[in-house]
């Protein structure tokens, strides 16, 4: 299971950087053929910001399995063990609903736009919103093991403190 696990989030990893080159080859492309060649891309704009939205959904997600969002613990450290772990299963929880409510907007306007096109390549609307269900989805399934670890016992993770020496 471990291993089904890691290749998830390997092919998400994967996925974000065929999104960022995407991304990276169309606006740069698009660059060079408008000033070199009075031409474009067509489709470069609405393909890149596609590339964008998903490819934040896939950052955050890999963020949020690795623990790596922006958090300030400094009450949470003078707690006991046990304040420190009933407060981070809370704060699990509340997340787990703030994901619970983005996947079900998400899922509705999925529903919504499924046979709106896109402008410029026709592609599903619905498939540009479902960034907001794989989010989602993902996010629910990392609160929920995150919520059953702590609540069996599992180990806290304090991130390093990080200290420069001026010099």
């Amino acid at each position: 299971m471990h291993k089904l696990i890691e290749g998830y989030f390997t092919l998400l990893k994967v996925l974000g950087i065929i999104c960022l080159i995407t991304m990276v080859v169309l606006v740069f492309g698009n660059v060079v053929l408008r000033y070199a060649f009075n031409d474009s891309i067509l489709v470069s704009e609405e393909v890149s910001r596609w590339a964008f939205v998903w490819l934040t959904s896939l950052g955050a997600v890999i963020l949020l399995r690795e623990r790596g969002h922006m958090g300030v613990d400094l009450a949470l450290r003078t707690l006991p063990s046990w304040g420190e772990r009933g407060c981070l299963i809370l704060s699990q929880l509340l997340m787990l609903a703030c994901s619970g409510l983005f996947f079900w907007g998400s899922w509705q306007q999925v529903q919504i736009n499924w046979s709106m096109p896109s402008p410029v390549t026709g592609w599903s609307m619905g498939l540009f919103y479902g960034t907001g269900v794989f989010f989602g989805l993902s996010a629910c399934a990392i609160h929920i093991y995150e919520i059953a670890r702590l609540a069996m016992g599992g180990e806290i993770h304090r991130p390093e403190i990080a200290t420069e020496i001026h010099q």
